[in-house]
């Protein structure tokens, strides 16, 4: 039987090769694209999920109440929450206290290399599976003086993994043994080289050890998670009882496999994050393979009539109608297997493009769980492409095809325009979304951000830089094509937040965060930043490490008015108010404008300098700076970041979601083409004879792509008007996510529907226009 049907489906493809390479090439498109996504998606779910007790690791969260912003939450948790919660809570086994990623410059000999890692506490392998590839995991952090290091690191420095007991000079921290090298995992959301024991730090700097002092991060290991609502109670008030300054602080224990994928937080409470990116392209998938199966559904049943005979001659010798859905699923199976080894084939050799695309390092793994999901694709998509022809054609009565009495019903009619309004109204949603995202990316990239950020880098202050930072600053503005130079006590895009300020007028209960920012003089006018009132920083005026800066939005929360030369308290200190900078955005998009305000560095007192270059010749001015910078400061590498660069990685998951909905679309865009052109064959074949008799009577060619054409763009119409709403409301929900947006204006949807409008119509326009040329003897010859 078996060999019977692959007979007739050889048959079949001779005679109708055109039809058959068109589903080929759909079906094969949209398993290309469920192959993709499908390895993106198993990816973004994979991740941290390496973890051996991930069902016991969780990581505590800090929320506190402001009055501008709601409930606020962050990682941020005092540096001693862990190990009292160990001592104190019995749910918990283990804990682990570990500080944000820090770069550091590591030398062994001649060799040097700044990379990111972190101080934690000596559990740490207890609770993180990183595989120690030297070193005892109960061991590796008990010493002061021990360094772990990460397998990639110590092939850079010592061309070996077997290190242990050998010194490394980490820059400005002095000598430490290497203790331990572990191996990176790739699937792991925290990307670190090293780890160094948290107590140098709260043995040097007693105030890191303060309840009040918020700035590691908290991980627990728990022996019962029943009673999770309970387990925060109870962390809450053990906070609370420790310090006055957290009488306000809400702790939260998440589960940390969850906090990648679901790390976005309104109020206090988690509402999602990537994992709406992973929604929606898992949503595409199926939807383009639908698409893709509705295609294969209309060209099947297009070709029809040239198999009505077949049908009708089968059944009269007494065929059953079971043997003909059997074949006709099996034709559609056999078709989907020939579309999936071409699908796989093609995305083999396209993946290293989409890895570059998406970010990513995936692969194809030929495993059993692979060729599993290959079986369950195959089948199902053949069940899903083959079900309308094969219930269809199986359905035809014998004497009415051997009579040529066959004619479609009209929910026939209603089902395949249908499924016609269905695929080009997700192309048209498609289409819709690309043009929102590609311009509100352009948006976010392109504002005013309240500073200039053109040509303007930073890097590490260390060594004699640090030690001698305003010599260096002055020797660095004297560089051909510096235009300004100036240093801060943190990052541009890391630095703290505060609630520590004392103003007149303030009510007891205010609650307002301020963002901290300690710079050098001439920071202000380096990022030209314009001011409201009041002047800048000087050292012309000695006692302005005591004065104080504000941003606009600081001063209407505070509600002060006329704050130039009044007096504030910070942690006690007063600070006299100097000026008063315009607005600016030193976050992303996402968030609205915070209050901040702006201390001046003691002199010589820096973490990071930023230099504004000539971006006309940056190239050779770079160049300089770096010679500079090692004469300078020997021993030390030049790592410098374009602060452009790092605004612009903010929105890198939005920009690569801009770049694959764009592909997506267009993709989705010429598989539903692919189905314009099955419903016009359909439509053509159905009308051979009407349309050989108006051309026998005098019909123009003209006439006849008329009177074809216009079915086809009432059902665009129709898929338009259906599309164009749900389109608004998807975008409009995307945009929500951005504190600063475009407008959704009408043009967008009316240039999809124009859009789609023109891409069908020149697709039934060049299978029309072949119709419409036919000799009507063709027609009716065997009339």
């Amino acid at each position: 039987m078996i060999s019977h049907y692959l007979l007739i489906f050889y048959r079949t493809f001779l005679k109708n090769k055109s039809t058959f390479f068109i589903n080929l090439l759909g079906l094969s498109s949209g398993l290309i694209c469920v192959f993709l996504i499908s390895l993106w998606v198993n990816d973004e779910l994979s991740i941290d999920k390496f973890h051996e007790q991930k069902d016991n690791l969780y990581q505590v969260m800090r929320s506190i109440p402001l009055d501008l912003e709601g409930i606020s939450t962050g990682e941020i948790t005092p540096t001693l929450l862990g190990e009292t919660i160990v001592r104190e809570i019995p749910e918990v086994d283990k804990a682990v206290t570990a500080t944000p990623n820090e770069a550091m410059t590591f030398t062994y000999e001649d060799n040097s290399f700044n990379t990111q890692g972190k101080w934690t506490t000596p559990d740490f392998f207890n609770v993180f599976s990183y595989d120690l590839i030297e070193g005892y995991k109960d061991e590796v952090l008990s010493d002061k003086s021990s360094v772990v290091i990460s397998s990639k690191l110590a092939r850079i420095l010592f061309n070996s993994t077997d290190v242990l007991g050998k010194t490394v000079e980490i820059k400005d921290r002095g000598d430490f043994v290497v203790s331990g090298v572990f191996q990176k995992v790739d699937k792991s959301s925290d990307d670190f080289d090293f780890l160094l024991p948290i107590k140098v730090l709260t043995d040097k700097f007693p105030s890191f050890s303060d309840w009040g002092n918020n700035y590691p991060r908290t991980y627990l290991i728990l022996n019962n998670t029943n009673n999770i609502e309970g387990f925060n109670d109870k962390i809450t008030s053990l906070i609370r009882s420790k310090s006055e300054s957290q009488q306000e602080a809400s702790l939260t224990a998440i589960p940390y496999v969850d906090k990648y994928l679901h790390g976005k937080f309104e109020n206090g409470v988690q509402v999602g994050g990537r994992i709406e990116y992973v929604r929606l392209f898992s949503i595409v998938a199926i939807l383009i393979l639908i698409i893709a199966c509705i295609n294969f559904m209309n060209l099947s049943t297009a070709k029809a009539m040239r198999r009505m005979k077949e049908v009708g001659i089968k059944k009269a010798v007494g065929s059953g109608r079971s043997p003909l859905i059997i074949q006709y699923f099996f034709e559609a199976i056999l078709m989907t297997l020939i579309s999936v080894v071409i699908a796989i084939v093609i995305t083999y050799f396209i993946l290293p493009v989409f890895n570059q695309i998406a970010d990513k390092d995936l692969s194809l793994d030929f495993g059993p769980y692979f060729m599993f999901y290959l079986l369950l694709v195959v089948f199902i998509t053949g069940l899903l492409a083959g079900s309308y022809p094969a219930l269809y054609l199986s359905s035809f009565s014998p004497a009415n095809v051997l009579k040529g009495n066959i004619k479609g019903s009209l929910g026939e009619v209603f089902a395949r325009k249908g499924l016609v309004i269905f695929q080009y109204g997700i192309s048209i949603i498609l289409i819709t979304s690309v043009l929102v995202i590609y311009k509100q990316i352009g948006y976010v990239q392109n504002k005013n951000l309240g500073y200039n950020r053109d040509g303007l880098i930073y890097f590490n202050a260390e060594g004699n830089v640090r030690k001698h930072l305003e010599t260096y600053l002055a020797d660095v503005k004297n560089i051909p094509g510096v235009k300004n130079a100036s240093s801060m006590y943190y990052d541009f895009f890391f630095y703290p937040r505060t609630n520590e300020l004392e103003w007149e007028g303030k009510l007891p209960d205010s609650k307002i965060d301020f963002s901290v920012l300690v710079v050098n003089t001439n920071f202000i006018e380096m990022l030209d930043m314009k001011m409201k009132s009041g002047r800048s920083f000087t050292r012309d005026h000695n006692s302005d490490v005591s004065r104080i800066i504000f941003n606009e939005k600081a001063i209407d929360a505070m509600n002060l008015k006329d704050p130039i030369g009044k007096t504030i308290k910070f942690r006690g200190k007063e600070k006299q108010i100097v000026g008063v900078v315009q607005n600016f955005h030193f976050e992303s998009l996402y968030k609205d404008i915070t209050p901040l305000f702006f201390l001046l560095t003691p002199e010589n007192n820096a973490n990071s300098i930023m230099v504004k270059i000539d971006v006309e010749n940056q190239k050779n001015i770079i160049a300089n700076l770096q010679d500079h910078f090692k004469e300078f400061n020997p021993g030390f590498p030049f790592n410098y970041k374009f602060v452009d660069d790092e605004y612009q990685s903010k929105y890198a998951s939005e920009q690569r979601v801009s770049v694959l909905s764009q592909y997506f679309a267009g993709l989705a865009i010429i598989i539903s083409c692919l189905g314009l052109f099955g419903l016009a064959a359909f439509t053509a074949e159905r009308r051979l004879k009407e349309i050989g008799i108006r051309k026998a009577l005098g019909s123009s060619n003209f006439n006849i792509f008329y009177l074809l054409s216009i079915e086809f763009i009432k059902i665009l119409v129709v898929a338009i008007i259906i599309a164009t709403p749900i389109s608004y409301i998807i975008t409009k929900k995307w945009l929500e996510n951005f504190s600063y947006r475009i407008d959704l204006e009408p043009t967008y949807f009316i240039l999809a529907g124009l859009l789609s409008l023109f891409i069908a119509l020149f697709t039934v326009g060049l299978q029309i226009t072949k119709v419409a040329r036919v000799d009507p003897v063709d027609c009716l010859r065997d009339e």
